[in-house]
């Protein structure tokens, strides 16, 4: 039964990255309308320790994507050091970075380790995910970027 639940996981993160023919991905994972983590506010992880919706009054351009933010506060702290608050990967699904693709994600599926924010497909694979977090951010880290070269 594990066994078809993991096959299962990892055919769903296969088919969510095969609908994109394009050779080569953003460095960010962004919405049609080029909007980060689905407009949720990246500093809220750290700050309120939950994902909040950010609102496009308060709005910041950074590495191609834009990013919202639900208070001034928490734009300024992005703009004063984007590394420390933009998620790890490039906001793609970090578990299926660690496995050599990419997914898109769920906000609320996430975890912050040594300060790092990773966000993954959902709570199952969150779940997958918090098995061997330190072995899958070495898989991944050793897979990204080049996750984003291979289609």
């Amino acid at each position: 039964m594990k066994t078809l639940y993991y096959l299962t996981v990892l055919t769903v993160i296969f088919f969510s990255t095969s609908s994109c023919t394009s050779t080569e991905l953003p460095s960010v994972n962004i919405s049609r309308d080029g909007i980060a983590i689905k407009g949720y506010d990246p500093v809220a992880y750290f700050t309120d320790s939950r994902p909040v919706k950010g609102d496009s009054r308060y709005e910041h351009t950074w590495n191609g994507a834009k990013w919202l933010f639900a208070s001034t506060k928490h734009l300024a702290l992005f703009k004063s050091d984007p590394e420390k608050y933009a998620p790890r990967y490039g906001g793609y699904c970090a578990y299926a970075v660690s496995q050599g693709a990419t997914a898109d994600i769920d906000p609320e599926a996430w975890t912050i380790v040594d300060g790092k924010l990773y966000l993954n497909l959902n709570k199952d694979v969150q779940g997958l995910w918090e098995k061997d977090i330190p072995g899958y951010i070495q898989k991944a880290d050793r897979n990204w970027p080049a996750v984003l070269h291979s289609k």
